[in-house]
């Protein structure tokens, strides 16, 4: 009789009701996971969307994902080569989302944010290479949803932190590396104000437009965008370290 139970098994999967049990695993999968994201345990998370990948033919939202998981857990990696590692894995998701829904704005906005991660670790010539990859894609993102917030988001955060570049590193990067697109403070706070617009309930964009005004000189704009954003209850895995560089940012403010 042994022999009998997986030979049944076998036969139950191949029929539809069989298919159907495997398709309400994976809901059941995705549903923790995206539960597991919410609560921020982003190792949970992975977890089961890797299982629920393995149960799936190849699934672009899966693949995002994924792709995510292994991004917002690079802070949690001991060295640097390990982070760069985990930066990479989430890249190669995050293209494989790309390859199988191209159109998707999300996707092509996890690839920016790889990219920029990646590049946190690299040395002086793949940071500007990566550097250049982030802008490209998050403009690209831009270009398949121009009311995607976080797009704006990136690209804002791109503009400001390329501008607020010092002199040296600027004519060392551009000497040997072949420069940097051009960036600016007004576009810095072009991206980001409509960013906070389209989500006015995202802290991120609030603080982040704070600092890019701040950095321009535009003090009480900067304040209120500020004030605003601390304001908000942290809900996402980043809230907490967007408001450490505010405050800092209100304290130079303030001096």
């Amino acid at each position: 009789m042994r022999w009998r139970i997986p030979f049944c098994l076998l036969l139950l999967l191949a029929w539809p009701g069989g298919r159907l049990l495997a398709a309400t695993e994976v809901e059941t999968l995705v549903q923790a996971a995206l539960a597991a994201e919410q609560r921020l345990d982003s190792r949970r998370a992975l977890e089961l969307f890797l299982a629920a990948e393995k149960l799936r033919p190849p699934d672009a939202f899966l693949l995002q994902k994924i792709a995510r998981q292994y991004s917002d857990l690079v802070d949690e990696l001991g060295t640097d080569a390990e982070r760069r590692l985990q930066a990479e894995r989430a890249l190669d998701y995050a293209q494989r989302a790309v390859a199988l829904d191209p159109r998707n704005a999300v996707n092509v906005l996890s690839l920016a944010i790889s990219h920029g991660k990646i590049g946190l670790y690299s040395g002086p010539r793949e940071k500007v290479a990566h550097s250049r990859r982030v802008k490209d894609e998050a403009g690209r993102a831009l270009q398949l949803d121009p009311s995607y917030a976080w797009a704006h988001h990136v690209l804002g955060r791109w503009h400001h932190e390329v501008n607020t570049l010092g002199g040296v590193a600027r004519t060392f990067v551009r000497i040997f590396y072949g420069g940097l697109p051009p960036a600016s403070a007004d576009e810095a706070i072009r991206h980001l104000t409509q960013a906070a617009a389209l989500e006015p309930d995202e802290l991120a964009h609030h603080l982040e437009l704070g600092i890019a005004l701040a950095a321009a000189g535009q003090n009480e704009r900067a304040r209120f965008a500020l004030a605003r954003g601390l304001a908000m209850p942290s809900r996402a895995r980043y809230d907490e370290p967007a408001k450490a560089r505010a405050r800092a940012a209100l304290e130079k403010l303030a001096g």
